[in-house]
Protein backbone atom coordinates (compact mmCIF):
# COMPACT_ATOMS: atom_id res chain seq x y z
CA UNK A 1 0.00 0.00 0.00
CA UNK A 2 3.12 2.60 0.81
CA UNK A 3 4.72 2.01 -2.60
CA UNK A 4 1.27 2.94 -4.72
CA UNK A 5 0.72 5.72 -2.48
CA UNK A 6 3.93 6.71 -3.13
CA UNK A 7 3.26 6.13 -7.08
CA UNK A 8 -0.11 8.39 -6.66
CA UNK A 9 1.51 11.16 -5.05
CA UNK A 10 3.84 11.00 -8.11
CA UNK A 11 1.89 11.21 -10.56
CA UNK A 12 -0.17 14.37 -8.76
CA UNK A 13 3.33 16.08 -8.70
CA UNK A 14 3.73 15.31 -12.71
CA UNK A 15 0.40 16.29 -13.28
CA UNK A 16 0.95 19.46 -11.10
CA UNK A 17 4.14 20.54 -12.52
CA UNK A 18 3.24 19.94 -16.12
CA UNK A 19 -0.17 22.08 -15.85
CA UNK A 20 2.26 24.76 -14.33
CA UNK A 21 4.43 24.79 -17.67
CA UNK A 22 1.24 24.91 -19.73
CA UNK A 23 0.58 28.07 -18.09
CA UNK A 24 3.87 29.62 -17.69
CA UNK A 25 4.60 29.08 -21.31
CA UNK A 26 1.50 30.55 -22.39
CA UNK A 27 1.80 33.86 -20.49
CA UNK A 28 5.48 34.59 -21.38
CA UNK A 29 4.53 33.73 -25.32
CA UNK A 30 1.22 35.25 -25.86
CA UNK A 31 2.01 38.25 -24.07
CA UNK A 32 6.08 38.78 -23.12
CA UNK A 33 5.17 41.60 -21.42
CA UNK A 34 3.90 42.29 -17.81
CA UNK A 35 3.27 39.63 -15.55
CA UNK A 36 1.97 41.15 -12.39
CA UNK A 37 -1.15 40.74 -10.45
CA UNK A 38 -3.78 42.36 -12.50
CA UNK A 39 -2.27 41.94 -15.86
CA UNK A 40 -4.12 41.71 -18.86
CA UNK A 41 -2.74 38.11 -20.80
CA UNK A 42 -3.66 36.83 -24.60
CA UNK A 43 -2.80 33.82 -26.04
CA UNK A 44 -2.70 29.89 -24.60
CA UNK A 45 0.20 27.63 -24.63
CA UNK A 46 2.94 28.03 -27.26
CA UNK A 47 1.18 25.09 -29.90
CA UNK A 48 -2.18 26.24 -29.35
CA UNK A 49 -3.51 27.88 -32.10
CA UNK A 50 -5.35 30.81 -31.77
CA UNK A 51 -8.54 32.59 -33.24
CA UNK A 52 -9.12 31.04 -36.79
CA UNK A 53 -6.13 28.83 -36.61
CA UNK A 54 -3.71 31.68 -35.91
CA UNK A 55 -0.39 31.03 -33.88
CA UNK A 56 -0.85 32.13 -30.69
CA UNK A 57 2.72 34.06 -31.52
CA UNK A 58 0.79 36.29 -33.02
CA UNK A 59 -2.14 37.52 -30.31
CA UNK A 60 -0.33 40.08 -28.48
CA UNK A 61 0.12 41.78 -32.05
CA UNK A 62 -3.30 41.55 -32.66
CA UNK A 63 -4.33 42.65 -29.34
CA UNK A 64 -1.85 45.83 -29.94
CA UNK A 65 -3.07 46.28 -33.17
CA UNK A 66 -6.19 46.53 -32.90
CA UNK A 67 -5.70 48.59 -29.88
CA UNK A 68 -4.34 50.95 -32.24
CA UNK A 69 -6.72 51.00 -34.46
CA UNK A 70 -9.32 52.38 -32.32
CA UNK A 71 -7.29 55.33 -31.10
CA UNK A 72 -7.24 56.02 -35.15
CA UNK A 73 -9.99 58.77 -35.30
CA UNK A 74 -9.74 59.48 -39.27
CA UNK A 75 -8.53 57.17 -42.69
CA UNK A 76 -9.66 59.00 -45.11
CA UNK A 77 -7.21 56.48 -47.59
CA UNK A 78 -8.99 53.06 -45.73
CA UNK A 79 -5.90 51.61 -45.12
CA UNK A 80 -6.94 50.24 -42.78
CA UNK A 81 -10.32 48.75 -43.96
CA UNK A 82 -8.49 45.21 -44.06
CA UNK A 83 -6.98 45.30 -40.45
CA UNK A 84 -9.68 42.92 -39.39
CA UNK A 85 -9.33 39.01 -38.18
CA UNK A 86 -6.05 37.89 -35.82
CA UNK A 87 -3.78 37.19 -39.20
CA UNK A 88 -2.07 40.39 -38.63
CA UNK A 89 0.72 39.35 -41.22
CA UNK A 90 -2.15 40.33 -44.10
CA UNK A 91 -3.06 43.65 -42.21
CA UNK A 92 -1.73 46.82 -44.85
CA UNK A 93 1.30 48.12 -43.81
CA UNK A 94 2.21 45.22 -41.78
CA UNK A 95 5.42 43.12 -42.28
CA UNK A 96 5.88 39.96 -41.20
CA UNK A 97 9.05 37.76 -40.61
CA UNK A 98 10.13 34.35 -39.22
CA UNK A 99 12.26 34.55 -35.78
CA UNK A 100 13.98 31.73 -33.98
CA UNK A 101 13.66 30.60 -30.17
CA UNK A 102 16.61 30.52 -27.75
CA UNK A 103 17.17 26.64 -29.39
CA UNK A 104 17.79 28.43 -33.26
CA UNK A 105 14.80 26.70 -34.11
CA UNK A 106 12.18 29.06 -36.54
CA UNK A 107 9.22 30.17 -34.70
CA UNK A 108 5.23 31.60 -35.70
CA UNK A 109 5.90 34.52 -38.26
CA UNK A 110 6.39 38.03 -35.97
CA UNK A 111 5.23 41.89 -36.47
CA UNK A 112 9.21 43.34 -37.58
CA UNK A 113 8.16 46.14 -39.67
CA UNK A 114 5.08 48.99 -39.85
CA UNK A 115 5.56 50.84 -42.87
CA UNK A 116 2.60 53.35 -43.10
CA UNK A 117 4.40 57.03 -44.98
CA UNK A 118 1.67 58.85 -46.64
CA UNK A 119 -1.28 57.59 -45.21
CA UNK A 120 -2.84 60.64 -43.93
CA UNK A 121 -4.14 58.89 -40.92
CA UNK A 122 -5.12 61.15 -37.44
CA UNK A 123 -4.67 59.74 -34.06
CA UNK A 124 -2.58 59.15 -31.16
CA UNK A 125 -0.28 56.55 -30.32
CA UNK A 126 -1.28 53.41 -27.47
CA UNK A 127 1.06 52.47 -25.10
CA UNK A 128 -0.14 48.50 -26.16
CA UNK A 129 2.44 48.96 -29.22
CA UNK A 130 5.20 47.95 -26.64
CA UNK A 131 3.44 44.41 -27.28
CA UNK A 132 5.50 44.31 -30.54
CA UNK A 133 8.82 43.38 -29.33
CA UNK A 134 10.35 41.89 -32.23
CA UNK A 135 9.59 45.66 -34.26
CA UNK A 136 12.50 47.02 -35.88
CA UNK A 137 11.33 49.56 -38.11
CA UNK A 138 8.30 52.14 -37.10
CA UNK A 139 7.56 54.45 -40.07
CA UNK A 140 4.98 57.02 -39.71
CA UNK A 141 6.08 59.78 -42.45
CA UNK A 142 2.80 62.11 -43.22
CA UNK A 143 0.57 61.22 -41.37
CA UNK A 144 -1.53 63.21 -38.19
CA UNK A 145 -0.36 61.62 -35.63
CA UNK A 146 -0.22 63.83 -32.33
CA UNK A 147 -0.30 63.42 -28.38
CA UNK A 148 2.84 61.90 -26.42
CA UNK A 149 5.06 58.81 -27.37
CA UNK A 150 4.23 56.13 -24.15
CA UNK A 151 6.60 55.30 -21.86
CA UNK A 152 6.59 51.69 -22.73
CA UNK A 153 8.10 52.19 -26.68
CA UNK A 154 11.02 51.61 -24.10
CA UNK A 155 10.85 47.83 -24.31
CA UNK A 156 10.82 48.12 -28.18
CA UNK A 157 14.28 46.58 -27.83
CA UNK A 158 14.44 45.79 -31.38
CA UNK A 159 13.38 48.52 -32.64
CA UNK A 160 16.37 50.13 -34.66
CA UNK A 161 14.29 53.13 -37.67
CA UNK A 162 11.85 55.72 -36.02
CA UNK A 163 10.42 57.61 -38.66
CA UNK A 164 7.37 59.68 -36.65
CA UNK A 165 8.31 62.67 -39.25
CA UNK A 166 6.01 65.33 -40.75
CA UNK A 167 3.19 64.62 -37.96
CA UNK A 168 1.45 66.80 -35.78
CA UNK A 169 3.45 66.46 -32.81
CA UNK A 170 4.06 69.21 -30.39
CA UNK A 171 5.50 69.38 -26.54
CA UNK A 172 9.02 68.98 -25.35
CA UNK A 173 11.48 66.36 -26.95
CA UNK A 174 10.18 63.16 -26.20
CA UNK A 175 13.01 61.68 -23.99
CA UNK A 176 10.96 58.31 -24.45
CA UNK A 177 13.20 57.67 -27.64
CA UNK A 178 16.63 58.12 -25.68
CA UNK A 179 15.36 54.61 -23.98
CA UNK A 180 14.77 52.72 -27.07
CA UNK A 181 18.53 50.23 -26.65
CA UNK A 182 18.75 49.99 -30.59
CA UNK A 183 17.94 52.50 -32.01
CA UNK A 184 20.03 54.15 -35.11
CA UNK A 185 18.07 55.96 -36.84
CA UNK A 186 15.87 58.98 -35.02
CA UNK A 187 13.23 61.12 -37.35
CA UNK A 188 11.52 64.08 -35.76
CA UNK A 189 11.60 66.51 -38.41
CA UNK A 190 8.59 68.90 -39.63
CA UNK A 191 6.71 68.42 -36.17
CA UNK A 192 5.97 70.92 -33.77
CA UNK A 193 8.12 69.45 -30.73
CA UNK A 194 9.62 72.63 -28.78
CA UNK A 195 11.78 73.61 -25.70
CA UNK A 196 15.49 72.46 -25.59
CA UNK A 197 17.20 69.41 -26.27
CA UNK A 198 18.64 66.79 -24.06
CA UNK A 199 22.11 66.22 -23.61
CA UNK A 200 21.90 62.43 -23.21
CA UNK A 201 20.63 62.49 -27.00
CA UNK A 202 24.44 62.54 -28.25
CA UNK A 203 25.42 59.87 -25.61
CA UNK A 204 23.35 57.74 -28.00
CA UNK A 205 24.96 55.07 -30.66
CA UNK A 206 22.48 56.94 -33.45
CA UNK A 207 23.70 57.30 -36.33
CA UNK A 208 20.63 59.70 -38.34
CA UNK A 209 19.72 62.60 -36.12
CA UNK A 210 17.01 64.42 -37.79
CA UNK A 211 15.34 67.70 -35.71
CA UNK A 212 14.93 70.24 -38.79
CA UNK A 213 11.79 72.12 -38.72
CA UNK A 214 10.60 72.06 -35.29
CA UNK A 215 10.57 74.66 -32.38
CA UNK A 216 13.45 73.37 -30.43
CA UNK A 217 15.47 75.99 -28.64
CA UNK A 218 18.11 77.14 -26.01
CA UNK A 219 21.84 76.06 -26.81
CA UNK A 220 22.73 72.79 -28.28
CA UNK A 221 24.28 70.61 -25.53
CA UNK A 222 27.95 70.43 -25.53
CA UNK A 223 27.86 66.75 -25.54
CA UNK A 224 27.31 67.27 -29.21
CA UNK A 225 31.15 66.48 -29.61
CA UNK A 226 30.15 62.48 -28.09
CA UNK A 227 27.79 61.76 -31.28
CA UNK A 228 28.97 58.76 -33.69
CA UNK A 229 26.42 59.67 -36.16
CA UNK A 230 26.77 60.89 -40.03
CA UNK A 231 23.98 62.61 -40.19
CA UNK A 232 22.55 65.63 -38.06
CA UNK A 233 20.26 67.99 -38.98
CA UNK A 234 19.25 70.93 -36.88
CA UNK A 235 17.95 72.97 -39.56
CA UNK A 236 14.82 75.54 -39.30
CA UNK A 237 14.42 75.87 -35.67
CA UNK A 238 15.56 78.29 -32.74
CA UNK A 239 18.35 77.14 -31.15
CA UNK A 240 20.84 80.41 -29.70
CA UNK A 241 24.30 80.45 -28.08
CA UNK A 242 27.45 79.49 -30.06
CA UNK A 243 27.70 76.23 -32.02
CA UNK A 244 29.74 74.04 -29.22
CA UNK A 245 33.23 74.00 -28.92
CA UNK A 246 33.33 70.09 -28.68
CA UNK A 247 32.27 70.17 -32.29
CA UNK A 248 35.70 69.25 -33.29
CA UNK A 249 35.76 66.31 -31.05
CA UNK A 250 33.23 64.25 -33.20
CA UNK A 251 33.76 61.03 -34.47
CA UNK A 252 35.28 60.46 -38.33
CA UNK A 253 32.05 59.15 -39.23
CA UNK A 254 29.79 62.45 -39.31
CA UNK A 255 29.18 63.32 -43.57
CA UNK A 256 25.97 65.97 -42.83
CA UNK A 257 25.80 68.24 -40.60
CA UNK A 258 23.40 71.38 -40.98
CA UNK A 259 22.90 74.62 -38.83
CA UNK A 260 21.27 76.74 -41.11
CA UNK A 261 18.53 79.22 -40.15
CA UNK A 262 18.80 78.79 -36.39
CA UNK A 263 19.56 82.35 -34.56
CA UNK A 264 23.20 80.65 -33.35
CA UNK A 265 25.80 83.61 -32.91
CA UNK A 266 29.85 83.55 -32.06
CA UNK A 267 32.40 81.72 -33.99
CA UNK A 268 32.89 78.78 -36.56
CA UNK A 269 35.16 76.48 -33.98
CA UNK A 270 38.48 75.89 -35.33
CA UNK A 271 37.58 72.00 -34.54
CA UNK A 272 35.31 72.04 -38.18
CA UNK A 273 38.19 71.12 -39.76
CA UNK A 274 39.08 67.84 -37.41
CA UNK A 275 36.35 66.37 -40.25
CA UNK A 276 38.46 66.01 -43.07
CA UNK A 277 35.04 63.03 -44.59
CA UNK A 278 32.41 65.42 -43.91
CA UNK A 279 30.41 66.49 -47.11
CA UNK A 280 27.87 68.44 -46.68
CA UNK A 281 28.04 72.16 -44.02
CA UNK A 282 25.46 74.38 -43.65
CA UNK A 283 25.56 76.96 -41.61
CA UNK A 284 23.47 79.99 -43.57
CA UNK A 285 20.66 81.84 -41.79
CA UNK A 286 22.62 82.73 -38.74
CA UNK A 287 24.20 85.42 -36.91
CA UNK A 288 27.90 83.81 -36.89
CA UNK A 289 30.94 86.09 -36.80
CA UNK A 290 34.36 86.46 -36.95
CA UNK A 291 36.96 85.00 -39.24
CA UNK A 292 36.52 81.71 -41.22
CA UNK A 293 38.87 79.34 -38.64
CA UNK A 294 42.07 78.62 -40.88
CA UNK A 295 41.28 74.71 -40.29
CA UNK A 296 38.44 75.12 -43.06
CA UNK A 297 41.07 74.30 -45.21
CA UNK A 298 41.47 70.63 -44.14
CA UNK A 299 37.87 69.76 -45.24
CA UNK A 300 39.53 67.43 -48.19
CA UNK A 301 35.62 66.05 -48.78
CA UNK A 302 33.89 68.69 -48.20
CA UNK A 303 31.42 69.45 -51.67
CA UNK A 304 28.88 72.10 -49.87
CA UNK A 305 29.77 74.63 -47.57
CA UNK A 306 26.96 77.05 -47.16
CA UNK A 307 28.20 80.26 -45.37
CA UNK A 308 25.62 82.63 -46.58
CA UNK A 309 23.43 84.92 -44.11
CA UNK A 310 25.76 85.47 -41.54
CA UNK A 311 28.30 88.01 -40.01
CA UNK A 312 31.73 86.52 -41.18
CA UNK A 313 34.14 88.95 -42.35
CA UNK A 314 38.14 89.05 -43.31
CA UNK A 315 39.31 87.88 -46.15
CA UNK A 316 38.17 84.29 -48.08
CA UNK A 317 41.45 82.42 -48.40
CA UNK A 318 42.78 80.19 -51.13
CA UNK A 319 42.97 77.49 -49.50
CA UNK A 320 39.36 77.22 -48.95
CA UNK A 321 38.59 77.83 -52.51
CA UNK A 322 40.85 75.10 -53.71
CA UNK A 323 39.35 72.62 -51.65
CA UNK A 324 39.03 70.37 -54.18
CA UNK A 325 35.88 67.93 -53.85
CA UNK A 326 33.95 71.37 -53.44
CA UNK A 327 30.91 71.55 -55.73
CA UNK A 328 28.65 74.56 -53.97
CA UNK A 329 30.01 77.32 -52.24
CA UNK A 330 27.76 80.31 -50.89
CA UNK A 331 29.44 83.48 -49.30
CA UNK A 332 26.50 85.74 -50.18
CA UNK A 333 25.19 88.35 -47.12
CA UNK A 334 28.43 88.81 -44.89
CA UNK A 335 31.16 91.23 -44.43
CA UNK A 336 33.94 89.30 -46.36
CA UNK A 337 36.25 92.21 -47.48
CA UNK A 338 38.64 89.84 -49.09
CA UNK A 339 38.78 87.75 -51.97
CA UNK A 340 41.71 85.19 -52.79
CA UNK A 341 42.81 84.67 -56.03
CA UNK A 342 41.64 80.90 -56.59
CA UNK A 343 37.80 82.54 -54.56
CA UNK A 344 38.14 85.12 -57.50
CA UNK A 345 38.31 82.53 -60.37
CA UNK A 346 34.85 80.35 -59.04
CA UNK A 347 31.52 81.28 -59.95
CA UNK A 348 30.16 82.15 -56.46
CA UNK A 349 28.04 84.71 -55.36
CA UNK A 350 29.80 86.85 -52.99
CA UNK A 351 26.97 89.63 -53.43
CA UNK A 352 26.59 92.01 -50.71
CA UNK A 353 29.45 91.38 -48.87
CA UNK A 354 32.56 94.21 -48.50
CA UNK A 355 35.04 93.80 -50.89
CA UNK A 356 36.10 96.78 -52.98
CA UNK A 357 35.60 97.45 -56.40
CA UNK A 358 32.65 94.51 -56.45
CA UNK A 359 29.12 95.07 -57.65
CA UNK A 360 26.23 94.00 -55.74
CA UNK A 361 28.27 94.72 -52.23
CA UNK A 362 26.83 96.18 -48.90
CA UNK A 363 26.72 100.23 -49.13
CA UNK A 364 30.27 101.56 -47.02
CA UNK A 365 28.35 102.55 -44.11
CA UNK A 366 27.67 99.22 -43.33
CA UNK A 367 30.93 98.01 -43.86
CA UNK A 368 32.92 100.37 -41.52
CA UNK A 369 31.20 98.50 -38.03
CA UNK A 370 31.40 94.98 -38.87
CA UNK A 371 29.64 93.13 -36.34
CA UNK A 372 32.11 91.12 -34.20
CA UNK A 373 35.11 92.15 -36.09
CA UNK A 374 37.68 92.02 -33.29
CA UNK A 375 36.11 88.82 -32.00
CA UNK A 376 39.07 86.03 -31.88
CA UNK A 377 37.74 82.86 -33.04
CA UNK A 378 40.79 80.39 -31.85
CA UNK A 379 39.23 78.41 -29.59
CA UNK A 380 41.16 75.34 -29.13
CA UNK A 381 44.14 76.20 -27.22
CA UNK A 382 47.30 75.98 -29.26
CA UNK A 383 50.86 77.53 -29.61
CA UNK A 384 50.33 76.95 -33.44
CA UNK A 385 47.66 76.37 -36.16
CA UNK A 386 46.21 73.36 -36.04
CA UNK A 387 47.54 70.86 -38.40
CA UNK A 388 45.10 68.89 -40.87
CA UNK A 389 44.50 65.29 -39.56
Amino acid sequence: MGGRFLLVFLLQIIVTEVACVGVGVGVGVGVGIGGGPGGAWFGGGINTPGPGGVPSGQNSAYAALQTWKSAITDDPLGILNNWVGPNVCTYKGIFCSHSQDYMGNPTDPVVTGIDLNHANLQGTFVKQLSFLTQLSLLHLNTNRFSGIIPQTFSDLSSLVELDLSNNHFSGPFPTTVLFIPNLLYLDLRFNSFSGPIPEDLFNKKLDAIFLNNNQFDGELPQSLGNSPASVINFANNKFSGSIPFSLGYMGPRIKEILFLNNQLNGCIPEGVGMWTDLQVLDVSFNSLMGHLPDTISCLSGIEVLNLAHNNLSGELPDLVCSLRSLLNLTVAYNFFSELSQDCDKLPIDFSLNCIPGRQMQRPQPECSVIPGGSLSCLRIPAVKPLVCG
